[in-house]
């Protein structure tokens, strides 16, 4: 698939490090997809959807500092939405980490106007970093947690994990606070959790391999970026990363 032109219309500040880039399109997706985005002369990079027409980025390395540069009226390049994202049962838990509420506000929305009883966990490193808390405490009801203490529980997100019986736990944010949410689910409850990846993808359409994940050879970018916890026990999830060349490190 060629990138769709498309240009951008609204610009929002949503903390300190993190924008949204509203579109002119909007996309038939799923929760947990994402699209490639293509900053022309830079780099082509995957962004899960935050909305039916907008990305949330962090800046974080050169294509997301060029595209922080862009503003009203520029134009970026589309492809997607791709990969799988999350499915949907009642009661539901979500569990968010800095930028990887971006994925999840959708499905929150979503599953809120389905008739779901959602609980949110959002964390974030301090008070201003906290993502999309209207739009979660909209959707049902929400308990925070900052590394400082500056907003709800002084502490990491997970250790607002308690009693999670009966619900269907879904995660995205980085690895290691993932990685240590899996640790504390049981085999009942790993069947019932989701976790969004974020590897280095550059086809999106799984016939280069770069995004593939040990050992069992699953492409990040078609079989996920959402996967059931059953899949990754066994996985080289939370245990090391890779280069932009697929070696690890």
């Amino acid at each position: 698939m060629r990138p769709i032109n498309t240009t951008i219309i609204d610009i929002r500040d949503e903390t300190p490090s993190v924008r949204s880039f509203v579109l002119d399109l909007s996309l038939d997706f799923t929760p947990g997809q994402y699209v490639m985005v293509w900053i022309r002369g830079v780099d082509e990079i995957p962004m899960s959807l935050s909305d039916s027409n907008m990305i949330t980025v962090q800046e974080v390395g050169d294509a997301t500092s060029a595209l922080f540069r862009l503003g009203v009226g520029d134009t970026i390049g589309i492809r997607g939405p791709y990969g799988n994202g999350f499915k949907t049962h009642d009661p539901v838990l979500i569990v968010a980490g800095g930028v990887g509420a971006a994925p999840l506000a959708p499905l929150a929305e979503k599953v809120y106007e389905m008739g779901y009883d959602v609980l949110t966990l959002l964390g974030a490193r301090t008070r201003s970093e906290l993502l999309f808390q209207q739009r979660f405490s909209d959707a049902g009801e929400v308990m925070i947690a900052t590394d400082d203490g500056s907003a709800g529980f002084h502490g990491r997100v997970t250790e607002l994990l308690d009693d999670v019986t009966n619900r269907h736990i879904y995660a995205c944010g980085p690895e290691p606070m993932m990685y240590a949410l899996m640790r504390m689910l049981n085999d009942q409850e790993l069947k019932r959790a989701w976790f969004s990846l974020h590897r280095y993808i550059k086809c999106g359409i799984g016939v280069c391999g770069a995004c593939c994940i040990d050992p069992g050879g699953y492409r990040v970018c078609k079989d996920g970026p959402v996967f059931c916890g059953v899949e990754l026990v066994d996985s080289e999830f939370g245990r090391y990363k890779r280069g932009a060349d697929g070696v690890r490190s």
